[in-house]
């Protein structure tokens, strides 16, 4: 297969133009854009470009109206989206939003990093270093915008009139004739064996690109992120209770039907955990409710007495929440905040109590203002987010 079709000399000569200027100046997208040989079409399906995670297309007219600059955009967006997998990430989520969601997370990478945007090409500045899961619930008022390019390897199958299904994108209102001379959609297996690909070829362009020191800090960020072998926060959670869980040798004398002699006993004591939740607005509803479950059913493993804090720049008025090992953490009716975000009321609020906890998480996205002050006692951040904390323990939520 050929990279470029050398029928189109002109087309092909300036996009191996911006594929040697990625290559110089980018290298890491350059890397990534090598890996999908390009196709030029007219197809109806092919607008503007689109990728199937195998290849790149782009429709010719389309590329006449594009600047060299453009032209390094469009390819390295397309090669993102395959080297983040995001053919691979979607899962349950609607394909419309999911697709804006992607490209929202793409093109503010590639806008920061100083590559000029093809026309239409979304781009909110907010979403900077957001991947697309955590901007696909923050775009219900934007579903009236579509991708500039067509995503070809996840389309929604759409039932023609002799019954065989077409790949027509959600958000497509061309015919089914055309859609007949799509590329096929990935399969499971493909799907599957792509991602670990594409999962190899993005470290190993990452790699590069940090020896020479040509690597923008924007996509930096994201690869740390990206490449971070994923964690389950349960998992995470869960063994770090069991570690603080005071289990201990007891030498104290035993009942005279026990015999005079003192022996050592294994006894577990209970553990005091304070739970503290952001309830500034940016976590939602059923995210608190399934942290609160987690915690639930980790402290009975534990033996562990909890207190439930609930805090925006302030506590909450039914703070605190005390559930001892055997009974059920619940949530209260309603969880007032929605204000700003700052973390000192749940430590001072600690500082004032008789004893430290021997474990405090806060389940929070990280945004706010810390106390200055590192706490004596373990302090586990649940993080939504990028955020780093200046101190603690930080676990991945997403």
């Amino acid at each position: 297969m050929r990279a470029v079709d050398s029928g189109h000399d002109g087309l092909a000569t300036r996009v191996s133009a911006a594929r040697s200027r990625l290559i110089l100046d980018r290298p890491f997208l350059g890397a990534l854009v090598l890996r999908l040989p390009v196709e030029f079409s007219e197809k109806a399906w092919c607008p503007t470009t689109a990728t199937d995670a195998r290849k790149i297309y782009i429709n010719k007219s389309y590329l006449d109206g594009l600047t060299l600059s453009q032209i390094e955009f469009a390819l390295a967006h397309e090669a993102l989206h395959c080297g983040l997998a995001h053919f691979a990430r979607r899962q349950h989520r609607e394909k419309k939003r999911w697709d804006i969601a992607c490209d929202f997370a793409v093109n503010a990478l590639l806008i920061a990093d100083g590559l000029s945007p093809v026309p239409d090409a979304l781009h909110m500045k907010e979403f900077l270093g957001r991947s697309a899961e955590e901007i696909y619930p923050l775009i219900e008022d934007k579903m009236d915008q579509m991708p500039h390019d067509h995503h070809l390897y996840d389309s929604d199958p759409v039932t023609s009139s002799d019954d065989r299904p077409s790949q027509v994108d959600d958000f497509s209102d061309r015919d089914q004739e055309a859609a007949r001379d799509m590329p096929p959609t990935l399969n499971a297996d493909e799907r599957a064996r792509l991602a670990q690909q594409w999962q190899e070829r993005l470290a190993g362009a990452a790699q590069q690109a940090m020896q020479t020191g040509r690597l923008g800090a924007a996509i930096a960020r994201m690869l740390e992120q990206f490449l971070t072998p994923a964690v389950p926060w349960r998992s995470v959670l869960a063994r770090y209770m069991r570690v603080r869980a005071r289990d201990d040798f007891d030498y104290s004398r035993p009942g005279r039907r026990e015999g005079e002699a003192i022996l050592p006993a294994l006894r577990s004591a209970q553990i005091n955990v304070t739970v503290a939740i952001d309830t500034s607005g940016s976590i939602s509803a059923s995210e608190i409710s399934e942290f609160v479950s987690e915690i639930d059913a980790l402290k009975g493993q534990v033996s562990a007495r909890v207190t439930l804090l609930a805090c925006d720049c302030e506590l909450s008025p039914d703070s605190p929440r005390v559930f001892d090992p055997w009974e059920a953490v619940s949530l209260p009716e309603s969880l007032s905040g929605g204000g700003g975000t700052d973390f000192s009321p749940v430590f001072k609020w600690v500082d004032n109590q008789d004893a430290a906890p021997d474990l405090l998480i806060y389940f929070t996205d990280g945004k706010g203002r810390f106390p200055s002050d590192t706490p004596l006692y373990p302090v586990v951040w649940l993080i939504k987010g990028q955020e780093a904390p200046p101190w603690g323990e930080r676990v991945q939520l997403n």
